[in-house]
């Protein structure tokens, strides 16, 4: 009994207890960490769900062989034709109102010029898909017959890529304005100073910091991913038990990072700056929205080294391809290198004023 009393009185525990206090009493602050996320899972999941192929638009420029053209195409649904005259034409394609502008060739045998953009995705598979049409209206023939199997299993559609990039954003984003923003709060406040006046050592300052942050994490990550599997299907082939460890591993290592900047930021303004200085490149190069592989190859290790990419990638491998923590040992590795080594950074570094 006495041995419980003691622990429940240890600074480091009521230092705990005050910031979930603190946390749940704030409608805000609940918003921000649990419902704001889940809103971005509905807004993205609906914008890039999976849907039919959109119809695809080509201008065919008048002339004599125009209306073979736009019979032609107009056997297949897929085709949106019209015809227009040749300024008109260049004006919708210039415009992107067009995928493709077709005209046809003054030769004896059909012979067809296409005008495309090669920058617009949609505008070099409207050129292969008309050139096919066309081809086939002519009379080519295929050499072998195909088979089509649709594949829509979960795992491969935008939305599985997209809720672990999420996760870690969201996991980066709690764990550094949750944990450096309050303490340069604290330091404004002059509640540091009070603390200091207190018993309680400075290793239990931060580490109930890092503590009462990795608690806030459980349930937002048991939120999100309920959420995504109730609403869109998205499935975690691996063990969910890795995820909440590689989810703890990455709160730790951005807790411990936040702690590093709010060491010695004595104003909002100040840690405001350094936060977006550490948070906006990992945003934009760790594949939250899209792969960092997209990134040429020189930059690459230095990518693969962050925090939020390391994180992202082991949530990915473990929700997707069902892989194993004992798989990602670089991952876990280096996360868990990160949290320390900031940490004891922090620890060292740290002023009460």
């Amino acid at each position: 009994m006495n041995h419980l009393i003691s622990l429940r009185d240890r600074p480091l525990t009521q230092l705990v207890l005050a910031r979930l206090r603190e946390f749940y009493r704030e409608p805000e602050a609940v918003f921000w960490v649990y419902g704001f996320p889940i809103l971005m899972i509905v807004a993205l999941g609906i914008a890039f769900r999976n849907k039919p192929i959109e119809r695809i638009t080509v201008d065919v420029e008048t002339g004599p062989r125009a209306e073979a053209i736009v019979d032609a195409l107009s056997k297949q649904e897929k085709f949106v034709v019209a015809t227009f005259d040749t300024a008109s034409c260049r004006v919708r394609l210039r415009t992107g109102k067009t995928d493709l502008v077709v005209s046809a060739g003054e030769s004896s045998t059909p012979h067809y010029d296409y005008a495309y953009d090669p920058t617009r995705t949609e505008s070099v598979l409207a050129r292969n898909a008309v050139d096919d049409a066309l081809q086939r209206a002519a009379g080519r023939q295929d050499a072998a017959t195909v088979a089509d199997r649709v594949f829509d299993e979960p795992g491969g559609r935008y939305i599985d890529f997209l809720v672990p990039g999420l996760l870690g954003m969201s996991l980066m984003g709690g764990g550094m304005w949750g944990v450096g923003f309050a303490i340069v709060d604290m330091r404004i406040r002059k509640l540091l100073k009070r603390f200091l006046a207190t018993p309680m050592k400075k290793t239990d300052f931060l580490a109930g910091m890092i503590i009462s942050r990795l608690v806030f994490m459980v349930p937002e990550v048991l939120a999100l991913v309920g959420f995504a599997r109730v609403a869109f299907g998205v499935r975690i082939y691996g063990s969910l038990w890795a995820v909440v460890a590689l989810v703890l591993l990455g709160a730790g290592a951005f807790a411990g990072i936040g702690l590093l900047i709010a060491s010695r930021a004595k104003t909002i303004e100040a840690v405001s700056g350094l936060m977006n200085l550490v948070m906006l490149p990992m945003w934009m190069l760790s594949g939250v929205f899209f792969s960092s592989d997209r990134f040429p190859e020189v930059v690459r290790p230095a990518i693969k080294a962050l925090p939020l990419t390391l994180l992202n990638d082991a949530l990915r491998a473990v929700m997707q391809e069902g892989a194993s923590l004992s798989s990602l040992g670089l991952e876990v590795a280096a996360l868990a290198a990160w949290g320390t080594v900031t940490f004891a950074l922090a620890l060292r570094w740290f002023k009460w004023s």
